[in-house]
């Protein structure tokens, strides 16, 4: 990545590193701040950056999720890496001025540890913070925006007071646009991608129904050029709740021709695509009728190249704006608040833009949230209300947000891994995401609404992402226990079936012999035995071939609610045998929230009152929680919620 250039007296390096989009937008954001106090910007994932370059900028600033175990997510691994080469010398990084932001989840133990690992390494490299770091908490009442919004308010104020303007130049004003670093343009006024205007135009997606799955009805196949991903064919789309459960949970199978091995805990990104009725819906509101099905390019504005905002378009072939808002841009999201800074331009309604410019003040932070984020407004649902605002066509990927893939762990192992043919699998458990609002709205995840009228025989593009469980083999063998309410019980499943491959080659080795495993205990936690317990039948199956006990918390199925912290603390002393005596390991894998925090704590009265280290000396409650902390730091402790 090239530096600024010796006439850029002020420039501004924003470096990202991103797993599901959170921190990419953060940095979206710190470069336009940056931008409006007219330092030139950058902003580039960090694998794209170059430590020896960063001293060539003014201030560089590094936004970072933690991922996993306290791990850096992948588009920021390689830069990370080349940090700690032993051969860099103290003073590695010295005129480097830096700032660095983290997201993060406090249910985690390792909260934000990948900034602060960040952090630390620069530091030691001679690197000069400029600024406190800020730390962002999923878990916060107001979202990661909670702790952002004044964060970034506070270091504009910095970077004002420590690089002030020229006498005579002036920040751009936030009511001021920006001018977008890509547009669209038409490839001809006279190409046309379909059929003339009075016919209706070709969805995306044919339409089809079954006797066998009624609400199967799409057969899709996904031709975008996504970056780092297979082709594979859905083989499966099974409900596994019952019609009348309140929960739609779905058994997804995908297979690719290529042999790609995979271990527990790694993720399969699918990235959806919006429905035609809602594209349609969003052509119709910003009157984009003409255009919509005219073959478009996507065109750089700048002397400076800025990166693509979407990945792989420019070798998509035959783009118009209806494919562009079917498979790349994303009208069903929740706006963030840069989207209202930039639609605020859009309207001639001064009590419209009024009220779009007040979302974007920081001390209005509470009410974009409960406008937003609580109520899970969409932009559709945002351009109705706002129906002045007239978006131009050619500023559509400056303004939406790029749909971003979701993640889904892998609940195949073992044997599961590979089908008859040879082909590799991909096995998911997803809960369909729909449910209504405090404003009496209906909502719908987009990419579960995508994957939930998909009949086998699709294609989608999926990538194959590693996971944050890395269970070495001494692990897989030693006791474990797996705990997982709820689809959180999809890497736990790949586990087991991962322990029965290996008891069964050891076996294949040494006829005769006892397989050196040690026992498992899995704790599922559901609603009903009747209507949610998934994988009931193999559970008893693997009891077969490996040391299985599966102890249950089903919380409605009794008058007192049952949770799996409850059931762990009906059995202290097998849990303190297990995880204490038996140095076994700890699997926390489902919702994020209260329910990780509520096991730790099952777990510290465990090691309190199910034994004793020494006979007559239990634990007292500091030790214990000091056992705990000590599993953590060797990988015996490990979680995975989202």
């Amino acid at each position: 990545m090239a530096s600024p250039g010796p006439d850029h007296t002020r420039s501004a390096l924003i470096l990202y590193g991103s797993e599901t989009g959170n921190a990419q937008e953060v940095a979206e954001e710190l470069g336009s701040l940056a931008e409006r106090l007219r330092f030139v910007t950058h902003v580039s994932e960090l694998n794209h950056a170059s430590a020896d370059t960063l001293s060539s900028y003014t201030v560089t600033i590094f936004v970072i999720s933690t991922t996993g175990q306290g791990d850096l997510p992948a588009n920021a691994r390689k830069f990370w890496k080349s940090l700690l080469l032993k051969k860099l010398s103290p003073t590695y990084l010295n005129g480097v001025n830096f700032t660095t932001f983290g997201l993060g989840d406090s249910s985690y133990p390792k909260f934000n540890w990948a900034v602060r690992k960040l952090y630390k390494r620069l530091i030691q490299l001679g690197g000069n913070d400029i600024y406190p770091t800020g730390e962002a908490d999923q878990q916060h009442p107001e979202g990661l925006e909670g702790t952002f919004i004044p964060w970034a308010t506070d270091f504009r104020k910095h970077l004002m007071g420590t690089h002030p303007l020229p006498a005579g130049e002036h920040p751009i004003p936030d009511d001021v646009q920006l001018p977008p670093k890509w547009i669209l343009r038409l490839k001809g006024e006279n190409i046309s991608a379909t059929a003339p205007k009075d016919e209706a135009p070709i969805p995306a997606t044919q339409q089809a129904e079954t006797d066998e799955n009624p609400s199967l009805t799409n057969l899709d196949t996904d031709s975008r050029p996504l970056p780092d991903t297979y082709t594979s064919t859905l083989t499966e789309n099974r409900r596994v709740t019952p019609q009348k459960h309140w929960q739609d949970v779905r058994r997804i199978s995908l297979t690719i021709p290529e042999s790609v091995n995979y271990v527990p805990g790694d993720m399969i990104a699918i990235t959806p695509k919006s429905s035609p009725k809602d594209v349609q819906i969003f052509i119709d509101l910003m009157a984009w009728h003409e255009q919509a099905d005219k073959l478009i390019t996507l065109v750089p504005t700048g002397d400076i190249p800025a990166p693509p905002p979407i990945a792989g378009l420019d070798s998509y072939p035959n783009l118009t704006l209806r494919t562009l808002l079917t498979d790349y841009l994303d009208v069903r999201g929740i706006p963030r608040r840069a989207f209202f800074s930039a639609i605020a331009h859009y309207t001639s309604n001064e009590l419209h833009k009024e009220r779009l410019l007040e979302f974007t003040n920081p001390e209005y932070l509470d009410e974009l949230w409960d406008y937003t984020t609580r109520p899970r407004r969409s932009i559709i649902e945002v351009l109705h209300e706002f129906d002045s605002v007239k978006i131009p066509w050619e500023h559509a990927v400056s303004v939406l947000p790029v749909i971003r893939a979701r993640q889904f762990s892998v609940s195949s192992g073992g044997e599961k891994k590979r089908t008859a043919d040879g082909k590799t699998q991909f096995e998911l458990l997803i809960a369909i995401v729909k449910y209504q609002t405090v404003i009496k709205r209906i909502r719908e995840g987009v990419c579960t609404k995508y994957l939930s009228t998909l009949r086998p025989g699709s294609t989608l593009r999926v990538q194959l992402q590693p996971g944050g469980l890395n269970s070495s083999q001494q692990q897989l063998t030693a006791s474990t226990v797996l705990i997982g309410p709820g689809t959180g019980i999809a890497p736990l499943r790949s586990m087991l079936w991962e322990k029965a491959a290996l008891v069964q080659a050891f076996r294949e080795q040494n006829p005769g012999v006892t397989p050196p495993i040690g026992p498992t205990i899995l704790l599922y936690g559901g609603r009903n035995r009747t209507s949610d317990f998934f994988f009931e039948e193999e559970w008893r199956h693997l009891s077969t071939l490996i040391p299985l006990q599966v102890l249950t918390a089903f919380s409605r199925d009794q008058p007192q609610k049952v949770y799996v912290q409850d059931t762990i603390r009906q059995n202290f002393v097998l849990f303190f045998r297990l995880l204490h005596d038996m140095e076994g390991s700890v699997y926390i894998c489902g919702s994020s929230g209260r329910m990780p925090q509520a096991v730790r704590e099952a777990l510290i009265e465990a090691f309190v009152s199910g034994g004793a280290p020494v006979p007559g000396q239990p634990y007292s409650r500091s030790q214990a929680e000091e056992y705990l902390i000590g599993m953590e730091k060797v990988g015996r402790y490990k979680q995975e919620t989202w």
